[in-house]
């Protein structure tokens, strides 16, 4: 993973519309009777597209290069393994003159995230350990196919987890000290990062024997539930990789995923290493400062907690 900022191409949603209208017309062969906005983040826009006959798909905008591959590969390849659905790619268009951005459409999973069925919250411990069963039952499927070698599922090179992953922690930590001396990163950011780093060896002194195929971005955002708000599809992999399997768990701790057990369910039904728990906090600050270096966005309801949980856990080895 290249650690760098990513410039996005300039898209307004008006032209977004335009363009969705235009790539349906020729991919599908038919109008769209309706394009409504989904969300996105800094450099993808997703729109659910409507036809007459009620059908609807979801078109994605890429607003980087070099992102369509890898996101329609990890697509396919996840779909591939998991019980629970993934969204089936649909068509891929390369980005031309007309339209300047890459694209791909894929099915539309009717319902909402978990992050945003709020009445969840309110279940019963019981209810929501159930919910719990289900995603990490599913996540672990995921996690059972392994490769040889570790690294992006593109291109899995690495003999280790480490010879993988440290060379992007240190870059990582690198890009972060530049930005704390030009003053774009504060101090409590770099201060966390840098007694983690210290004590890098010990957190990562545990071998990691398998290189599982991991989601990368499996948050309450990503956890799709129906109207009677039943498990019912994974969307928006990220960086998906052969990697430790304990680093597809930090997301687990992210917005509303602690009052849902999830972490706490898989490592009690699958098992843990003895520095899970650092190594998760580790994972999650790393994971949210290389964020903010790509895209120039820093979420502070995301990140205070991550840099408290990070103290904490230090303060525990």
């Amino acid at each position: 993973m290249k650690v760098e900022r990513v410039e996005a191409i300039p898209l307004d949603k008006n032209t977004a519309i335009q363009y969705v209208k235009e790539i349906v017309e020729e991919q599908v062969g038919k109008a769209a009777a309706e394009i409504k906005y989904l969300g996105g983040g800094s450099f993808g826009l997703a729109f659910c597209v409507k036809f007459d006959d009620g059908k609807k798909i979801v078109v994605k905008l890429l607003r980087a290069e070099d992102m369509l591959e890898k996101e329609v590969f990890d697509l396919r390849l996840l779909s591939t393994h998991c019980p629970i659905r993934i969204p089936e790619i649909l068509f891929v268009k390369k980005a031309d003159e007309i339209i300047p951005v890459d694209c791909y459409g894929m099915e539309m999973i009717e319902g909402k995230s978990a992050l945003m069925s709020f009445k969840m919250l309110l279940w019963s411990k019981r209810k929501r350990l159930d919910f719990a069963d289900k995603v990490t039952s599913a996540l672990h499927e995921i996690h059972c196919q392994t490769n040889e070698k570790f690294g992006d599922t593109l291109n899995p090179d690495c003999e280790t987890w480490l010879d993988y992953y440290k060379p992007f922690a240190q870059a990582v930590l690198d890009k972060a000290e530049e930005m704390y001396k030009e003053k774009t990163l504060s101090k409590k950011i770099i201060s966390a990062m840098r007694s983690a780093w210290e004590k890098f060896d010990v957190i990562f002194s545990e071998e990691v024997n398998e290189a599982c195929l991991m989601h990368g971005d499996l948050n309450v955002a990503n956890i799709m539930v129906d109207k009677g708000s039943r498990l019912c599809g994974f969307i928006d992999p990220l960086n998906s990789a052969y990697a430790d399997r304990e680093y597809d768990l930090f997301q687990f701790d992210n917005m509303t995923g602690k009052r849902f057990y999830l972490r706490e369910t898989y490592t009690r039904k699958y098992g843990a290493s003895k520095y899970c728990d650092v190594k998760c906090a580790f994972y999650g600050l790393w994971n949210e400062v290389y964020c903010y270096i790509k895209s120039g966005m820093l979420v502070g309801i995301i990140m205070n907690p991550l840099i408290k949980n990070m103290n904490k856990q230090l303060a525990r080895l």
